[in-house]
């Protein structure tokens, strides 16, 4: 399997993680060339969704939309639910962020479809992941008892696996959403 794809995947990962966006983006976008020229679908999806994250970073949602479209063009054919899932997913915030509900909450449905009908190899962390950005997209609608729903099961999620951040976000809107609507 491909060295150099995932020295240069380390290396735009660590450049993201460093702030170096610049880097970041040409270390992706090397590792898709390479991806395309060996035939490694799974990488190709992997770069592909590195170099989505990196122009959603840059604003750039229209470049980021492509390159998530094609990763879940790709997932599709591998047949794996749960990395059709997260890159679903993905493609709904992206949607969300340029305020296509409906084309975002058809993403989330669909990503959340996958993830429990995969329970037993999902975790539980990307459930929870999976069901915040639906719940918000629920708030923004006006579907508020929805959304409560949505909110208590992604705060018992990230309480199961301890991710404090995530309690407290759910538990913030929760209390916000008491106040709205009592």
């Amino acid at each position: 399997m491909g060295d150099p794809v995932h020295r240069l995947m380390n290396q735009a990962a660590q450049a993201r993680r460093e702030g170096r966006l610049a880097d970041a983006k040409r270390g992706w976008t090397e590792a898709i060339s390479l991806c395309r020229h060996t035939g490694f679908r799974h990488d190709l999806i992997t770069a592909l969704k590195g170099l989505g994250q990196i122009e959603r970073d840059l604003q750039n949602g229209d470049a980021a939309l492509a390159l998530y479209e094609e990763a879940a063009t790709l997932s599709r054919v591998a047949g794996e639910p749960l990395l059709l899932a997260h890159t679903i997913r993905h493609l709904g915030d992206i949607h969300l962020d340029a305020g296509r509900l409906e084309l975002a909450e058809r993403c989330y449905d669909e990503a959340l479809a996958l993830y429990r009908e995969n329970a037993k190899q999902a975790a539980a962390l990307d459930l929870a992941n999976a069901i915040r950005p639906l719940a918000i997209l629920q708030e923004r609608k006006g579907n508020l008892e929805q959304a409560k729903s949505l909110w208590k099961e992604a705060r018992e999620l990230y309480a199961a696996v301890d991710v404090p951040a995530g309690v407290a976000e759910s538990s913030s809107h929760l209390a916000q959403l008491r106040w709205d609507k009592t």
